[in-house]
């Protein structure tokens, strides 16, 4: 069993309050037509769900140019539309989003606080090799 298939398993039950932020993502395989589920930590922002993960994965390359996903959120299941933002200058920005809203995440990912505010080179830097998936559940 991996490190997803454990959270995965626990965001399946009524365990799952104790997994904060974090939901389960279904997406569909551009090519396959075959269904993913991947565990992934996510930020609010108004209706939206941001999450950030980084370029080498694959999972995300499904929603590139924007796709239906499913989600299993607080324990409910619900329909979704995901775009990838890969612009670093964007992808930076929702950085320091995160980081505010997360200030806990900054020194995992190597981003210094200077002043209760994170190092600019630093998020340039991270920026490279992360991107953020936009997520809007249906209403």
């Amino acid at each position: 069993m991996t490190g997803n298939d454990f959270v995965t398993f626990f965001l399946r039950t009524p365990l799952h309050i104790f997994m904060g932020n974090t939901m389960l993502i279904i997406v569909t395989g551009c090519k396959t037509g075959r269904t993913y589920s991947t565990p992934v930590g996510f930020y609010r922002d108004n209706d939206c769900l941001w999450v950030m993960t980084s370029r080498d994965r694959t999972w995300w390359r499904n929603v590139r140019n924007g796709a239906p996903v499913s989600l299993l959120l607080k324990g409910k299941s619900l329909d979704a539309f995901a775009e990838a933002e890969l612009d670093e200058q964007a992808v930076e920005a929702h950085l320091l989003d995160y980081i505010q809203q997360v200030p806990m995440a900054a020194k995992p990912l190597g981003i210094r606080m200077e002043n209760k505010s994170p190092n600019q080179e630093d998020l340039a830097r991270v920026a490279k090799d992360k991107l953020f998936v936009k997520v809007q559940p249906d209403r």
